[in-house]
């Protein structure tokens, strides 16, 4: 009895041994917790997270919070309203949830950081925004659930309330069902070709006509011309170009001829799909205006009007813009709700744009044309635009889309 005692005081892992002992004994040794000195070491991951959420916690509070972030091209937001009802229904902490996240300690690396590791997921489009081949940022389509068909209606039935005067609708592609090829292996459809083919189908039927620039884009993407920015998305100004000549064919007059504008490169261009996407490490882009050397300040009027507020200025373009990251507003200085170019010079008469940002980079083409191009912006022109019509008595009323903008706008129905 004794030598067995023994045996099994000399070999720790004898078979008598406590299973639970052994198991403990292990663990222990391979997490290597025999050395004396390494006990304090299990709280050092304790002791890094505290540390890490001290920092930041102190960096937050004492930081400088930006208002606006021209990574992101948005008002960031502000410190909620402290009042005992806000607090009692939750909207208090609702919106110091977004303040938190609007203004947590170099949100950019955060951003970016989630949307690089969600790519290298396999999730590409985490944020609505597809990196695709060429440093391209394309949107992911609009859900199959959309407004399409209410607002074709809406437009129809604006056609009724002007029987008198001519209306053409134009649609810009979705970036994705051009550049195709650009796409990563996986995505989403993008059905174009159903949305334009309904368009020009209901349109055709309430004496509405339709520009299909479907092949017309495939062709000139053939032909290695940009259409559509790589960080924006937006149709560059030789793809705005190439859907005035077609537009102008519909109407039958002569486009202003290319080689007669004066082409101006600009570069450091960061537009929407960059902003939305968080894949900071795209290198920036040009954008192109193109001006006419004949036109001045004395032929040249653009007036904008917001509310019962109008300013005159004798420009096509606001330079000022292009200080910023997203330069595009220095075509007719962004969105408004109502904006007119009159140019003196031009021989034909009034045209009237119902639109979307489309239209900015587009509009100055028409105005070599029309000597008053007036431009509504549905989104925020809130008076009725069919009593404009027939005080304006244009030659033309245009309606002008991205087509994934006109599928997800939810303004058109007001039309009338």
């Amino acid at each position: 009895m004794k030598k067995r005692e023994k045996e099994t005081m000399e070999n720790p892992l004898n078979e008598e041994k406590d299973p639970m002992e052994l198991s403990k004994k292990f663990y222990e040794n391979s997490m290597g917790y025999v050395n004396k000195n390494s006990g304090a070491m299990r709280f050092l991951p304790s002791l890094l997270f505290i540390g890490f959420v001290f920092v930041m916690s102190v960096w937050f509070i004492f930081g400088e919070k930006a208002e606006y972030s021209s990574s992101e091209k948005r008002y960031l937001q502000k410190f909620p309203e402290t009042t005992f009802s806000k607090i009692a229904d939750g909207t208090f902490s609702e919106n110091f949830e977004k303040y938190f996240a609007d203004h947590f300690p170099n949100r950019n690396f955060w951003v970016g950081f989630d949307a690089y590791y969600n790519l290298e997921l396999g999730n590409n489009g985490a944020n609505g925004v597809y990196y695709c081949k060429g440093d391209y940022l394309i949107n992911k389509p609009v859900p199959e659930i959309n407004n399409l068909e209410k607002n074709i209606k809406a437009v129809t039935d604006f056609k009724k309330l002007i029987p008198n005067t001519p209306m053409t609708v134009l649609f810009a592609p979705s970036t994705g069902y051009i550049i195709n090829d650009a796409l990563p292996k996986v995505h989403d459809t993008y059905n174009d070709d159903s949305y334009f083919d309904y368009a020009q189908k209901t349109l055709a039927e309430n004496q509405t006509a339709f520009v299909d620039l479907r092949q017309t884009f495939k062709d000139a993407y053939q032909q290695h011309i940009k259409l559509y920015y790589r960080t924006d998305h937006h149709w560059t100004t030789s793809g705005a170009y190439i859907a005035y000549t077609k537009l102008c064919e519909q109407l039958g007059i002569t486009p202003f001829p290319k080689n007669q504008f004066t082409a101006q490169n600009y570069d450091g261009f960061y537009g929407t799909t960059y902003s939305t996407s968080g894949f900071w490490n795209i290198p920036p882009e040009s954008i192109q205006v193109r001006t006419n050397p004949a036109n001045s300040e004395n032929n040249i009027t653009v007036t904008i009007t917001e509310g019962t507020k109008t300013n005159e200025y004798h420009s096509l373009y606001f330079y000022n813009h292009l200080e910023e990251d997203d330069k595009y507003p220095v075509f007719l200085d962004g969105n408004h709700p109502l904006t007119t170019i009159q140019n003196t010079n031009a021989q034909n008469g009034t045209i009237i744009l119902i639109k979307d940002s489309f239209s900015h980079c587009f509009a100055p083409f028409l105005a070599e044309n029309y000597r008053k191009v007036i431009l509504v912006d549905m989104r925020y022109y809130k008076q009725n635009v069919s009593q404009m019509v027939a005080v304006e008595q244009p030659e033309q009323v245009v309606v002008l889309y991205g087509i994934d903008n006109f599928l997800t706008d939810t303004d058109i129905v007001w039309l009338g």
